[in-house]
C-alpha cells in the first residue's frame, strides 16, 4: 500500500488536479419512519452546508441493478482535513439521531469534466 499523501504529491506531480474531497457513504440504519422524521433537518443542514461551501455533491444511490431505491445516500464534503468532515457527518442530523449511519473515505479527484450552462435572463442553471 501506498500511503496517501505520497500518492497525492505523486498525481500533483504528473499535472493531475489532486483535489481532496471527502466521500460519505450514508446508510440507513434506524427505521423508515426515523429516516422519514428527519428529512427536513436533513435537507435544511445540507443546505447550510452547500451555503458555506462545504457541500460538493450529495444524493441517493441505487441498488447494484440500477433498478431500485435501497436509501443509501452520497455525500460529497470539501474539508480541510479528515477530523473535520467526520464532525459535518456526525452533525447531520440523519447521523445525529441515528436514523442513518455513515463511513468516511478521503476522495482524489485527479480527471474529468464539468459543464455549466447559466441562463442570463431567466437564472436558470444547468449541471452536466
Amino acid at each position: 500500500m501506498v500511503k496517501w499523501t505520497e500518492y497525492e504529491q505523486t498525481a500533483r506531480g504528473r499535472g493531475a488536479l489532486a483535489l481532496e474531497l471527502y466521500l460519505v457513504d450514508s446508510v440507513p440504519a434506524g427505521s423508515p419512519e426515523a429516516v422519514k422524521d428527519n428529512l427536513p433537518s436533513h435537507l435544511e443542514y445540507q443546505r447550510e452546508m452547500e451555503t458555506r461551501g462545504a457541500l460538493v455533491l450529495a444524493g441517493p444511490t441505487s441498488d447494484l441493478s440500477g433498478d431500485e431505491m435501497q436509501g443509501r445516500g452520497l455525500i460529497v464534503y470539501r474539508a480541510a482535513s479528515m477530523d473535520e468532515a467526520r464532525e459535518m457527518a456526525s452533525a447531520d442530523p440523519m447521523h445525529k439521531s441515528g436514523a442513518r449511519e455513515f463511513t468516511l473515505r478521503k476522495w482524489l479527484v485527479n480527471e474529468g469534466s464539468l459543464s455549466l450552462s447559466v441562463g442570463l435572463s431567466t437564472g436558470r442553471a444547468v449541471l452536466s
